[in-house]
């Protein structure tokens, strides 16, 4: 009797989307860093298209997300500021489209959407949102806690005991205080995610193509990589964060004490430790994503497959006495993409591109080279003629913003070559030439020779912010002090 059929591997391309949170981005072999090691994904970033000027508009989890998987700006989806609790209810979402034109779908890891476990067009979920304070109350439906809906949690716990938690290791979500992961390395979240999108891609359905993300929770907080990564670093003399002529450190010695606090560490031993603690997760998950492209070449389908690596959003890590995200700063806003395509799908030069892109163009890129149709009210602009051709896009600028605190809630404006900021509680300004000041040190707002460049600059933000329901614009002028919202009660979609 002949044997059973092998089915024909499918005409369209794969897709592995690799995520990481709070990943910045610079901190790539890739990019030029000086310390942190990360030769698997350096590897896949000298395979494909690069992207030096690739920016997070809307720089915290939610808003960041959002925009990932509608394609829209946040003043369009509505997400201009972090806020948890709000249902997802975009009418188009990625993972959608993918699903509707027959791929087969699935998250692994992180996904931060509201209600937990809403699909948003996966069709199999492995779901580790790191922790979300959100979810871990009593006042909240039993289904909707943390320790009911997250996978990662019952895994831990089937290995470890009852007892056992996220935080076991010590650091919470947002401080700078590092501490080695107390458990087996194969326990440790990263690993999960490594191990559970390996099982994906072993069991697929292998008559249909696959769109798959990897999502990892780190390098985010806590940081609490295994022991051998952390050893990598925490014995090295490492690049000190960048200090401009505009920082606040009368406000680290104020707030320096506090472990989460936006304003940075004030003591010189625990600021080491959590640079070695930020790069030993990052190595931690190139290592990882190592096992990943293994398991795509033991099946034959890596040059089937097209690869993407990104973040929803920086880390400021010190850099001007701040730490977390959400700023309008490089370490905050820059993120890391790269785009690699097997080589069964299309023949590339591999190449850096000085397009300054945002998280809205991956949608519209991915769809366009999977040859899906675009669904309507898309902002971004597909980089598919950038990865196949080399051929930049036509944009001046992309336009990020975030509200938050009185302190922090802003607005700004960056090309491939120079930044400007603006706070919009308070009506400070910014100006960076970033082509001759990437880390930002000299704010340059003040400075006589860049005043028809910021003023060019502001125009183009007013022009951003006409007719939005803040009042950020009166008179063909920026207004300081409307109200904060976090998310628009009218998005323009």
């Amino acid at each position: 009797m002949p044997g059973p059929q092998i089915p024909e591997a499918p005409a369209r391309p794969n897709v592995l989307l690799i995520m990481c949170d709070q990943f910045r981005g610079d901190c790539l072999g890739f990019a030029g860093h000086p310390d942190v090691k990360t030769p698997f994904l350096d590897s896949l970033a000298a395979q494909g298209t690069f992207f030096d000027r690739a920016y997070s508009a809307c720089p915290t989890c939610v808003p960041a997300r959002a925009t990932l998987f509608t394609g829209q700006t946040p003043g369009h989806h509505g997400r201009v500021g972090y806020e948890d609790g709000i249902s997802w209810n975009f009418p188009h979402m990625m993972p959608q489209e993918f699903r509707d034109a027959g791929y087969q779908t699935a998250c692994v890891g992180k996904l931060h959407v509201h209600p937990p476990r809403l699909a948003c067009g996966f069709e199999t979920l492995r779901l580790h949102d790191g922790y979300l304070g959100c979810y871990q109350g009593g006042d909240i439906p039993h289904w909707m806690h943390q320790d009911v809906h997250d996978d990662y949690l019952r895994f831990l716990r089937a290995e470890i005991g009852p007892d056992a938690y996220i935080d076991s290791t010590g650091p919470e979500c947002n401080s700078w205080i590092c501490h080695p992961w107390i458990f087996e390395e194969r326990l440790h979240p990263t690993n999960w995610v490594a191990d559970e999108t390996i099982r994906f891609l072993e069991t697929r359905d292998r008559t249909r193509p696959f769109f798959a993300m990897a999502s990892f929770v780190r390098p985010h907080p806590p940081l609490d990589a295994p022991q051998s990564y952390l050893d990598r670093y925490i014995g090295r003399d490492l690049r000190e964060p960048a200090c401009g002529d505009w920082d606040d450190t009368e406000a680290t010695e104020r707030d320096g004490m506090m472990p989460a606090s936006v304003h940075g560490c004030r003591d010189a031993e625990m600021r080491h430790e959590a640079l070695a603690g930020y790069y030993a997760a990052i190595t931690h998950i190139d290592h990882q994503v190592g096992r990943l492209i293994s398991a795509l070449k033991r099946d034959g389908s890596f040059n089937d497959t097209i690869i993407v690596f990104l973040s929803d959003h920086g880390e400021m890590l010190f850099d001007h006495s701040l730490w977390r995200k959400l700023l309008p700063y490089e370490g905050a806003a820059h993120i890391p993409l790269f785009i690699r395509m097997g080589t069964h799908i299309a023949r590339t030069v591999p190449h850096r591109s000085e397009s300054v892109v945002e998280l809205m163009d991956v949608m519209p890129t991915l769809l366009d080279l999977c040859g899906i149709d675009l669904p309507a009210k898309v902002d971004g602009t597909s980089l598919a003629r950038e990865v196949l051709d080399g051929a930049p896009i036509d944009r001046a600028y992309v336009h990020g913003e975030h509200a938050f605190t009185e302190e922090q809630s802003h607005h700004y404006i960056v090309t491939p070559r120079d930044k400007y900021i603006w706070f919009s509680q308070t009506g400070v300004e910014r100006y960076f030439d970033l082509a001759d000041d990437p880390r930002e040190e000299h704010d340059l707002i003040a400075d006589p020779a860049r005043r028809e460049r910021v003023d060019e600059m502001r125009f183009w933000l007013v022009r951003e912010l006409e007719g939005r329901e803040e009042g950020f614009v009166r008179d063909g002028e920026l207004v300081v002090g409307r109200p904060v919202v976090t998310v628009l009660s009218h998005p323009a979609i």
